[in-house]
């Protein structure tokens, strides 16, 4: 058949008498071509000179000669035939790089396996494969996908397929083996530990998938976290460089204050010693005048004008006893009361400072809560946005459910359980009420419940106007500087940290620390009842417009 490449076949360049390709091809009259050496022996056997392809009779023995076209191409057929025969070689050598197993049938070039047979120990091409798909016999063998050194899936004591498997030992033998050496072991048939083996491959499988998961899970947290922490990095640095450029500015003016006052010392005592001075001077001008006199008396000739004279100069002019009088600059301790004024004023400013940044960064954590009517005792009523409750004087016939409380109070609709979050409410007006958050499994249904952290409360509450109060057992007395009139409510779940704020001051006015929050958390508001018409305003959850 001619090949791609070549429109010639194979049997247009073999002699018809050797079968092999030409060599030194001749035509003889008739028009057939042969090898010279070939159609000479055949005449030499042969009385009678005739054609072995036509048997067409010569006249005695034609005079031969060389076909040269034949010849060459005889040739370009045969440096094909050893290109393509390399060619072959070489793609058998790479199927055996790459790994790829080869049919054992195949005679030319090789082809690549599709099944090997564990009775015949050979791999079989995709056409050679084909009696084991026919013939009954051969479809009993066992097909597996193609392998190399099938001999190794042998045994070696008996030279039988490994086709059991022996549990007691953990290893492969044949039936011979089974029946002999491993007849009190524990043996079942190669597939069925297979697919004992294959099935916890699988849940194996599964497990690492589900630890791959995990951990690209937490990659993904880790790289979360990073970031956050970069954000939070940031902000600490603003409110870092804001803190302190506010102390040095502090610090710059305590100091020109400090400068200010011994200037203010100095110049005292210059004036003071400015005017000690000039008194001097007036009283050693006169003092001068008056020695000026008693030298001129005393050189005098004249008797009786000294003695009249002397009574007026005898006595010593009128002047200050200096002995005791003294120019007072001491400063010492100034500068360490103006430190001590400045510690002060530092102390104030940072507290201030921090309490301020600390309100801001928490505002960053703000929720939009609105209030659960499901949860509201029937004497409250709330507003159609569910961001005010107030106090009605009579009970409204709603509907009871585990969610609704028996106490005068009302929670969130939004819960947390992790993270942080801050609302603020409005309680300007109200003489008592009680804010924070609470756990969700608190008792619902009870009076008697003391509002703590003990039984799942966290708040604060102002009663009778003045007694702002932290809702512990016992409770904790709050000396609160200025009356909130909107308080802030912040949550770290994680760190366990519940913080009350006065937000106008931008206190700090309370927070309870080492909270173990295990459950759903809940905004909780209680605007307890009126007295004699006071306390009628309602709680309000404010929208918070919090700094960049």
């Amino acid at each position: 058949m001619a090949s791609a490449s070549s429109p010639f076949s194979e049997d247009q360049f073999l002699c018809s008498i050797c079968l092999d390709v030409f060599t030194n091809p001749v035509t003889i009259p008739c028009g057939h071509n042969f090898c010279k050496t070939c159609i000479t022996e055949h005449w030499d056997v042969n009385v009678q000179s005739l054609c072995p392809m036509c048997k067409e009779l010569f006249d005695g023995r034609p005079a031969l000669r060389v076909n040269t076209f034949i010849s060459e191409m005889a040739a370009q057929f045969m440096q094909s035939v050893q290109k393509k025969a390399s060619s072959s070689g070489s793609s058998e050598e790479q199927c055996a790089n790459s790994g790829e197993v080869l049919c054992d049938v195949c005679t030319e070039t090789k082809a690549t396996a599709l099944k090997s047979c564990l009775v015949c120990l050979a791999s079989y091409c995709e056409t050679h494969l084909e009696p084991h798909q026919r013939i009954a016999g051969l479809k009993r063998h066992m097909l597996i996908d193609p392998v190399e050194n099938l001999e190794g899936r042998m045994c070696e004591n008996h030279d039988r397929p490994l086709e059991m498997f022996c549990k007691t030992d953990q290893t492969c033998v044949c039936q011979f083996c089974a029946e002999s050496s491993h007849r009190l072991h524990h043996i079942v048939p190669l597939i069925e530990e297979y697919e004992g083996k294959k099935g916890e491959l699988g849940k194996t499988e599964g497990e690492v998938q589900q630890m791959i998961q995990e951990r690209r899970l937490k990659i993904v947290q880790f790289k979360k976290a990073v970031e956050l922490s970069k954000e939070d990095a940031d902000k600490e640095t603003e409110y870092s460089v804001q803190v302190f450029t506010s102390m040095m500015q502090s610090v710059k003016r305590s100091l020109a204050e400090l400068i200010e006052t011994i200037d203010m010392k100095h110049k005292t005592t210059e004036n003071q010693a400015e005017g000690f001075i000039k008194e001097l001077e007036e009283e050693i001008s006169e003092l001068m005048k008056r020695r000026s006199e008693l030298e001129q008396l005393s050189r005098t000739e004249d008797h009786l004008h000294l003695l009249q004279s002397f009574p007026s100069l005898s006595p010593a002019p009128p002047t200050k006893d200096w002995t005791e009088v003294r120019v007072h600059s001491s400063y010492h301790g100034t500068v360490r009361r103006a430190g001590a004024q400045l510690e002060e004023t530092l102390n104030r400013e940072m507290k201030r400072l921090c309490i301020d940044i600390d309100l801001k960064r928490v505002q960053q954590f703000a929720v939009d809560v609105t209030l659960d009517p499901e949860t509201a005792h029937p004497e409250l009523i709330l507003s159609d946005d569910g961001k005010q409750v107030s106090r009605c004087d009579t009970k409204q016939n709603l509907p009871d459910s585990p969610k609704r409380f028996s106490t005068r109070c009302v929670l969130g609709k939004q819960s947390f359980s992790s993270g942080r979050f801050y609302y603020e409410v409005q309680i300007k007006g109200k003489t008592d009420w009680i804010l924070g958050v609470v756990k969700e499994s608190v008792n619902r249904k009870t009076n008697s419940c003391t509002v703590s952290p003990t039984n799942g409360y966290w708040t604060v509450c102002l009663m009778n106007g003045n007694q702002y109060k932290a809702c512990s057992i016992p409770a904790i007395n709050l000396p609160l500087k200025s009356k909130p009139k909107k308080v802030g409510v912040f949550v770290d779940y994680q760190e366990g940290l519940v913080s009350f704020y006065d937000v106008d001051a931008a206190a700090l006015i309370y927070f309870f620390t080492g909270c173990n929050f295990t459950e759903r958390l809940y905004p909780y508001l209680n605007p307890k009842q009126s007295k004699e018409g006071k306390n009628t305003s309602p709680l309000i959850i404010c929208s918070i417009n919090h700094a960049d």
